[in-house]
């Protein structure tokens, strides 16, 4: 079978780009939609689901860091999944659900962009403009990315540091603002019980998992063997750092009441008793901005990941007489199916699916390594194990939660999961890899 070959730009990135490439994606969803939402299930342990969402994520990112040491490549995920286990149904179907639930985090930001643009005009009765705004990101962000790819690179690297220090900001200021009390917060034995905390650090994990869009600069990053690596290690360190100061400055201006109320922009909330309602404007702007160029660096690395998968002729494609190459119908798939989700579902929903699928997705790495390469990438064993155990366990918590307070997330969840293993079972026995299928071509085609 042949490999696809991918151009790229080799030693173009720097370490310090693919942090800020990595804190780009993490930085959005993660603090400004799922702050509210992990409150209503952690109560005042909340900043402390953050911290063990961060813990997971760093026994999570060991195997994509040890993958990546062996096997640095444009290919990212998709490429690790096919180091383990071939190309077959566990690398289709986990790359297919690692795509989703990027393209689920993307409508989550999008609706989260909406929801916060309607604090500004004082319209928070006005339901349906959420999705239409959503819409109008995810269309804005389609029209950015066909522009050159070094301009969206050098933006989202430029935005990185500005939602850095805008986070840091609101942190400081709110907890300064208060005296640094933090009256509904604490580590005190209270009634949110140990599975809705699980829950609560499932949804978390949301936060970091953007560090995986990481191992995707392999062919472009400076000494990518070990930088890869470096770079996912220092990413998951600024934004533990971040949401957690972010979510005791939350608790110190809010009440636990409060923060569930405004669960879906929490944030701006916050910001009101301390600062305001100037301070409500900096923190709707501030997250204007980290909103708009999350989704576009998503969108970005996403649309090439479905490139890739399609590609390796492991998901179906035609070319529907769309003008462009590959990647642009890949793009246009993309921002289509975030668009249809952001009409239909609510956040909460949103962002349950999405971490559903995704540690699902990452469980499949993990054992992938364990069972298949783990001597290859000199990976240990306790480390590997550690990480299952603490996925499956989050994930059995979750699913345990929502299924108490919400039923049809878990339905969905998993039938989703079952269409996307059945679908490319499907697809497997009925395509074998052809050089010359002219669906799968990076050229321009009209067929």
């Amino acid at each position: 079978m042949a490999e696809h070959k991918h151009s790229n730009n080799k030693n173009s990135l720097s370490l310090w780009g693919a942090v800020s490439m990595g804190t780009g994606v993490m930085i959005g969803a993660g603090i400004f939609a799922l702050t509210g939402q992990i409150a209503e299930l952690a109560g005042t342990w909340f900043p402390l689901a953050f911290f063990v969402a961060a813990i997971i994520a760093g026994f999570s990112a060991y195997s994509y860091v040890k993958l990546a040491q062996k096997y640095p490549s444009a290919g990212g995920i998709a490429m690790f999944l096919k180091k383990a286990y071939g190309r077959g149904l566990v690398t289709g179907a986990c790359a297919l659900l690692m795509y989703f639930s990027m393209v689920i985090n993307e409508s989550l930001v999008a609706r989260t962009f909406g929801t916060y643009v309607l604090q500004v005009f004082n319209a928070k009765d006005t339901d349906w403009l959420i999705p239409a705004l959503g819409v109008g990101l995810l269309l804005f962000t389609f029209l950015i990315n066909i522009l050159s790819n070094r301009f969206i690179q050098t933006f989202s690297f430029a935005m990185a540091f500005v939602k850095i220090a805008g986070l840091a900001v609101l942190a400081i200021g709110g907890l300064w603002a208060t005296g640094w009390s933090f009256e509904s917060i604490s580590v005190e034995p209270q009634e949110t019980g140990i599975a809705s905390f699980l829950g609560a650090v499932a949804l978390g994990i949301l936060g970091y998992k953007g560090f995986t869009t990481i191992t995707n600069s392999g062919g472009e990053l400076k000494n990518a063997n070990k930088n890869v690596g470096r770079a996912i290690i220092i990413s998951i360190f600024i934004c533990v750092v971040l949401y957690v100061f972010v979510a005791l400055a939350v608790g110190a201006n809010l009440t636990i009441e409060e923060i569930i109320r405004a669960k879906d922009y929490s944030l701006a909330e916050a910001s009101r008793p301390a600062f305001g309602q100037y301070g409500v404007w900096f923190t709707v702007g501030f997250a204007i901005i980290a909103t708009v160029s999350g989704v576009i660096a998503s969108v970005f690395a996403v649309s090439r990941m479905l490139a890739m998968l399609t590609s390796m002729q492991l998901v179906p494609h035609r070319h529907f007489k769309l003008p462009g190459n590959l990647q642009r119908h890949t793009l246009v798939y993309t921002v289509a199916i975030a668009m249809l989700l952001t009409i239909f579902f609510d956040l909460s929903r949103i962002a349950s699916l999405g971490a559903v699928f995704y540690i699902v997705m990452d469980i499949c790495i993990h054992w992938g390594v364990f069972k298949h390469v783990r001597k290859e990438v000199n990976a240990r064993t306790w480390v590997l194990l550690t990480a299952i155990t603490l996925d499956a366990v989050v994930l059995g918590a979750f699913l345990w939660v929502k299924a108490q307070s919400d039923v049809f997330v878990v339905w969905i969840s998993l039938i989703g999961l079952a269409l996307v293993f059945a679908a490319e079972k499907w697809f497997l026995k009925l395509h074998d890899y052809d050089d010359e299928d002219p669906h799968y071509s990076t050229e321009t085609s009209s067929s």
